[in-house]
């Protein structure tokens, strides 16, 4: 007889965030009753143009999309102001990543910087790639401005993300220059850089043009409130890309998605709105985390805060989700930090003074 399936329970958790079918079925109520602290998506969309532009491709449902995915990545490119073919949408960062390890699969392991986002593990496994790990500290942290002590050059690889997940660390783009000319291959995960804006940004897209081993990775599912909708793209050269896609299913991104995507990028009113909305939104939160005793919140650039936790995180995150109907992001899966952390984005003034309520009832302030 097939057994059932273990019930969601607190040993079961989830090794990323946003997984409200587990949070819900602890807190005891519906995932749409839970107020999700775990993924950091932006809490002011999804853009109403993007909303429309997916209703205007419904008729696009009857036929296969265009393979070559030539208006995205022309969207795109003009985004970005790169070259069309420099361009390959893709399922999700997370598709892209798998298609990058098995690129540097032929290299003398991965340097991998740590704490690091589990699907690198994941992607770099898949392909038995070594990994090297390269750990950040986070104890003697400068600010967002200051760059790490980067690995000796080599043959090896280097899988790096910017602003840093999960520590909301912003690096120069001065200090990762150097790092093209040290590594075979050098892949940059910028998910997070939309948050900035385009003055502050330290993206690495601008380099791609004179380095061939350098690969950015982009997701549009955070900025833009999209992650159900599965939307990413690699930059990098069209030799490399060109290798990605035939390595890949034909169709990874739906119509609605490539439409959704072209709407995004081209909603500059959106992104001035958030851009407006984060820093001071993300300073008060850090303020109002800082005010409760045993919590000491790290300084970031990007849409959540790592905070530091004297009450381990995985039984705080329980009593949140039991009491209030909060979901909050335990790091045990990250194993350099453990129970020690938690991760939580930033949301609306109103839901983020929920949080803080709860939390200093859990926490006796």
């Amino acid at each position: 007889m097939i057994q059932p399936s273990p019930t969601h329970t607190p040993s079961n958790r989830p090794v990323h965030g946003g997984n409200l079918a587990w949070a819900a079925a602890i807190a005891g109520c519906s995932p749409n009753s839970l107020l999700d602290f775990s993924a950091s998506i932006n809490p002011l969309g999804p853009p109403e143009s993007v909303v429309q532009a997916m209703t205007a491709a419904l008729g696009q449902l009857r036929h296969y999309p265009d393979p070559s995915y030539a208006e995205l990545r022309r969207a795109l490119a003009e985004h970005h102001g790169v070259p069309m073919d420099w361009v390959l949408p893709g399922n999700g960062a997370a598709e892209l990543l798998t298609w990058a390890a098995r690129d540097v699969a032929a290299s003398d392991g991965c340097h991998l910087l740590t704490p690091a986002f589990g699907d690198y593990g994941r992607s770099l496994a898949a392909f038995d790639v070594p990994i090297r790990p390269w750990p950040l500290p986070l104890e003697d942290w400068a600010g967002p401005g200051s760059a790490p002590t980067w690995p000796e050059p080599e043959a090896a690889s280097l899988l790096i993300n910017n602003p840093h997940n999960p520590t909301g660390r912003l690096f120069p783009r001065a200090s990762l220059e150097p790092l093209l000319e040290r590594f075979a291959t050098v892949i940059v995960d910028e998910a997070f850089m939309d948050f900035l804006p385009a003055d502050r940004q330290q993206s690495l897209i601008a380099d791609l043009d004179h380095h061939p081993n350098l690969v950015v990775l982009r997701s549009l599912t955070k900025f833009y409130t999209l992650p159900g909708l599965r939307i990413g793209y690699a930059l990098g050269h069209p030799d490399r890309l060109g290798r990605w896609q035939r390595w890949r299913d034909p169709w990874p991104v739906n119509a609605l998605a490539a439409a959704a995507a072209i709407a995004a990028v081209s909603d500059h009113s959106f992104q001035r709105r958030t851009w407006q909305w984060l820093p001071p939104a993300r300073e008060a939160f850090c303020k109002g985390l800082q005010a409760i005793p045993g919590l000491s919140p790290l300084p970031g650039a990007a849409n959540y805060l790592l905070v530091k936790t004297a009450t381990p995180a995985p039984l705080l995150q329980e009593r949140l989700l039991r009491r209030h109907q909060i979901l909050i992001r335990d790091c045990v899966s990250f194993g350099e930090l453990g129970a020690n952390y938690m991760r939580v984005s930033v949301r609306t003034e109103a839901e983020n003074d929920r949080l803080l309520t709860a939390l200093g009832q859990e926490l006796g302030v």
